[in-house]
């Protein structure tokens, strides 16, 4: 089992690799100085948001410029869908319709690909250098051709390379590829810093604030999804009779963020979608209302806060099932102490979930946005947003559990093969 644990962690550093490799294979036609020019006046805006979520490809203008944001998207529609149709909702639950599901989110996912390629790939046509060059270099109708099948073949790519990771090696694989995207720019991130502190564009003292800001971020984001409310559970004398060589859990764990790094993710992708078709445009309307928008203005961070609170409940009320869990404890003669079986611990249950999403909704809503506010008007020279650090604690801890499950698992069929 410890070999197949190695196997799981190599196959996941593998795509990994892989997924960084893509991000340096640039679209056929465009001028990477042109890019390159034009992302350095526009690190902290809508561009540099989504740069930061791609691991720096849109800076490399790369066959995976889009990210796995159009799979995120097109996930969201699904969820939303099923929450509203019930029909929709029970083929979710059904391994045959799961498969269709997942089908669904596939062809939305490129429908949504097709869609942004094209406006991003007509955006770089109005795209000019400092002398006045073009950022494509081809014939405009066959740069679009090749921009959309170039993107949408590099977006396929990754939404394979998480299905694989989450299927054959460690953690969910979404999750991980934005985690490696946010962490690779890091190096860069520092480096600028120091740079900016050398020529005197930053002050020492702002770089200090900064950090004291991250460090204290990271260990509000550590204390907050280390923490929950424990349930005491108790067993009929029957059932401990029954279950005295097994270990039997006595409380339910009710974490305090019972949606995780969903909701972030899931509002940055709706904020960005719109920002990504109006960012390509050169109409002085649609320009105004993109500026409106941008991650450092007060519309944008008010937006962000609305629906990371949104998803944070809609998410919770999926991921939580109190029906399903009291149910389970029914049957296994179990129950909470004061509390009647069956639809009075559904119900408890539900109570206490939506207390604690009230106060973990509030938490995500604040970590996304505040962070960001400070340090932008410090003027960072870099993206950095409390919902990037949000992932990157977020996907670690849960990679860790997971990596730590696995041992355990191994030290457990270890125990019993020697038993035999």
């Amino acid at each position: 089992m410890g070999n197949a644990l190695t196997q799981k962690i190599l196959i996941t550093l593998g795509f990994l690799f892989a997924y960084r490799v893509l991000a340096y294979i640039p679209i056929p036609g465009v001028d990477l100085e042109v890019i390159k020019h034009f992302f350095d006046q526009n690190a902290n805006n809508a561009l540099g948001l989504a740069n930061m979520f791609s691991g720096n490809a849109i800076r490399r203008m790369s066959i995976i410029s889009l990210g796995i944001m159009p799979y995120i998207t097109a996930a969201i529609v699904m969820e939303l869908l099923a929450a509203t149709f019930p029909a929709l909702g029970q083929m979710k639950k059904e391994r045959d319709g799961m498969q269709k599901y997942m089908q669904i989110i596939r062809y939305g996912t490129i429908f949504i690909t097709v869609i942004q390629a094209i406006g991003v790939s007509l955006g770089l046509q109005a795209m000019k250098g400092a002398g006045g060059q073009s950022a494509v270099m081809i014939d405009p109708t066959q740069f679009v051709i090749l921009a959309v099948f170039s993107m949408m073949t590099g977006t396929m790519l990754l939404m394979w390379f998480g299905e694989q990771i989450t299927q054959k090696g460690v953690g969910n694989g979404i999750s991980l590829i934005i985690f490696a995207g946010i962490v690779s720019g890091i190096p860069a991130a520092i480096s600028n810093t120091i740079a900016a502190v050398n020529s005197g564009t930053m002050n020492f003292l702002v770089v200090l604030a900064i950090l004291v800001i991250m460090v204290a971020t990271i260990l509000i984001i550590i204390y907050v999804e280390l923490g929950e409310r424990r349930i005491p559970i108790s067993y009929s004398r029957k059932t401990i009779m029954q279950n005295q060589h097994k270990r039997v859990m006595n409380y339910i764990p009710v974490r305090v963020n019972l949606s995780g790094v969903i909701p972030p993710i899931f509002a940055s992708a709706v904020l960005m979608f719109p920002l990504t078709l109006l960012q390509a445009s050169t109409n002085k309307w649609v320009t105004a209302v993109a500026d409106i928008l941008h991650p450092g203005g007060l519309v944008y961070n008010a937006l962000m806060f609305v629906l990371v609170i949104f998803f944070a409940f809609f998410y919770a009320s999926i991921a939580f099932n109190a029906k399903d869990i009291a149910d389970n404890l029914k049957r296994q003669g179990g129950f909470i102490p004061g509390v009647r079986p069956g639809e009075q611990t559904a119900a408890f249950l539900n109570d206490v979930a939506s207390k604690l999403t009230v106060w973990g909704s509030l938490y995500l809503a604040v970590i996304s946005t505040l962070p960001f506010i400070l340090i932008n008007t410090m003027g960072a020279s870099f993206y950095f947003g409390g919902t990037a650090v949000l992932i990157v604690v977020q996907v670690a801890l849960d990679t860790m559990r997971k990596i730590e499950a696995q041992r355990t698992m191994a030290q457990y069929e270890t125990l019993g093969n020697v038993g035999l």
